[in-house]
């Protein structure tokens, strides 16, 4: 080889040396730390995996398919994974990975009007949520020194809850009863009743049947409501590790919003199925069991999910409507009495009372709201008293009078008010009405316009009385709509015009306690 073409070489080798380690120092290279774990056992939608000494609780982490689950139970030897999905791509001697987050969930504007699984998932066939931000689905409380007085009502558009069991922004109140007693219809009903208010709504549906939820969403979607909800599902038929963290991720949803400044509403439909999930969960991960084979963490698992319903005063709102259902009639159950003593006051709906078609079947003597008329306006404080006395009075007789025995006047006049107003206190499933609309019924029955109208016809009655106050009263109807005064004047040719009304509609040939 010839002199230069060595030099030649030798030149070329040393330039591609250099180009080398020019690339290496530039592209030097970062070592990646995993910590993996094994998969000992897998069923019911527990994993037990061995390894991951460092993971923390309620971390995410990835088996070797791509499925995630949520490290709930930390053990000395391994640790207990709750699996998000079916088990069924999971086998012993797989590999698990710690992911070092947490569970969140998609937030933001995107999210109304849609239908999504506690993950984020869409399950309305309308193709990817796209949001710009995620949300962890377990966060604390807001501090007390930054929430407010429940002050402004949350209306429901049901006249017995409005009247007698106000519901304030920020407010929790349980929604408790047996099976078919129209627990869920009132719940969205109050969804319903949020249209044009600026309220949004979470709806979260856990543990229950595919076509039950399929029908509400239908509810939902004619009358308009998706355009300001959200429904989160894990049906019955999913992992129960779905339906545990199902309420957590709707919260999150809300919350956002909350932060935004928005009023807020979340229905539970239902706890009870939420905590029978947890209860699987803990029995299947060998926890001790308690009380009616519940965990002893039972009581924290709602409270740490309903303490996050506030009021922010102008910073929003955030209301819960839990739902729960007792087996025969027993309110003395252990989570029955957990959530009465979370929330702050409950719906109670009465079998024999659904069963006799009075609906809603709200039981006004077991129920309560410990807010109260602090979250009322002026409008149903007005009738509201007279209300209360009227039906609770009806109610302590009515029994008595199943007897034959001889009525004094004073007695017979009382039942017959009370038979009018519970008439009046009857509505029709998912519907709605307006706060003037309501308060022109209460007056008229509370007035006593309604004394002659047989209680078959008061029904026929209201309507024309409310047809009559949109066209004859709209201002007034307006001025009650917005919260205003109720002046004694206004009332009582409210009244009048109800005594008017009424005339048609009384039966001639009745009786002389003015029942049919």
């Amino acid at each position: 080889m010839s002199e230069r073409r060595a030099d030649a070489l030798h030149d070329a080798l040393r330039g591609e040396l250099e180009r080398l380690a020019e690339v290496t120092r530039t592209h030097r290279a970062t070592p990646t730390v995993r910590e993996l774990g094994t998969v000992t056992a897998v069923g019911g939608g527990i994993a037990t995996v061995r390894g991951l000494p460092g993971v923390r609780a309620d971390e995410v982490v990835r088996f070797a398919g791509g499925e995630e689950g949520l490290a709930l139970d930390l053990r000395r030897e391994d640790v207990g994974v709750v699996l998000l999905s079916s088990d069924a791509g999971i086998g012993a001697g797989d590999d698990v990975e710690r992911t070092g987050g947490v569970l969140d969930v998609p937030v933001g504007d995107a999210l109304l009007g849609r239908v999504i699984d506690p993950l984020g998932r869409p399950r309305d066939g309308h193709g990817p949520v796209r949001c710009q931000r995620r949300m962890p689905m377990e966060r604390p409380a807001p501090p007390i020194h930054v929430r407010a007085a429940v002050r402004t009502p949350l209306q429901t558009g049901v006249k017995v809850v409005d009247a007698l069991f106000p519901i304030g922004r920020g407010q929790r109140e349980l929604i408790v009863g047996d099976r078919q007693t129209g627990k869920s219809t009132l719940g969205f009903t109050a969804v319903l009743a949020q249209a044009g208010t600026g309220v949004r709504c979470v709806v979260c549906v856990v543990g229950q049947r595919g076509s039950e939820t399929a029908r509400w969403l239908v509810d939902l979607r004619s009358r308009g409501a998706l355009a300001y909800t959200t429904v989160v599902v894990a049906a019955s038929h999913e992992a129960p590790g779905l339906r545990y963290v199902a309420p957590y991720a709707a919260t999150s949803i809300a919350e956002a919003w909350l932060a935004e400044g928005h009023d807020v509403l979340v229905v539970y439909d239902d706890l009870t199925e939420h905590a029978r999930a947890y209860r699987e969960l803990s029995l299947l991960l060998r926890r001790p069991p308690g009380r009616e084979a519940f965990p002893g963490d039972i009581f924290y698992l709602h409270a740490r999910l309903l303490e996050r319903a506030t009021n922010l005063g102008a910073g929003g709102s955030l209301t819960a409507l839990p739902i729960i259902e007792t087996q025969a009639q027993d309110l003395s159950a252990y989570i029955p009495t957990n959530l009465i003593s979370i929330t702050d006051g409950q719906l109670y709906l009465s079998p024999s009372l659904a069963a006799r078609g009075v609906l809603p079947a709200v039981d006004v003597g077991r129920s309560v709201s410990r807010v109260g008329g602090k979250a009322q306006s002026p409008g149903y404080r007005a009738v509201a008293g007279d209300l209360r006395l009227a039906y609770a009075q009806f109610e302590e007789l009515e029994g008595f009078s199943r007897f034959g025995t001889e009525l004094d006047a004073e007695t017979r006049r009382v039942l017959r008010r009370g038979r009018r107003v519970r008439a009046v206190l009857t509505q029709g499933p998912l519907v709605t009405i307006p706060v003037g609309e309501q308060l022109a019924a209460l007056a008229a029955v509370v007035g006593g316009a309604f004394d002659r109208v047989p209680p078959g016809r008061v029904s026929a009655a209201e309507d024309a009385l409310r047809h009559a106050a949109r066209t004859e009263h709209a201002d007034l109807l307006a001025t009650l709509d917005a919260g205003g005064a109720w002046p004694d004047d206004d009332r009582e040719r409210l009244v009048a015009t109800a005594v008017r009304i009424a005339k048609g509609f009384v039966d001639d040939g009745e009786g002389a306690d003015g029942d049919a």
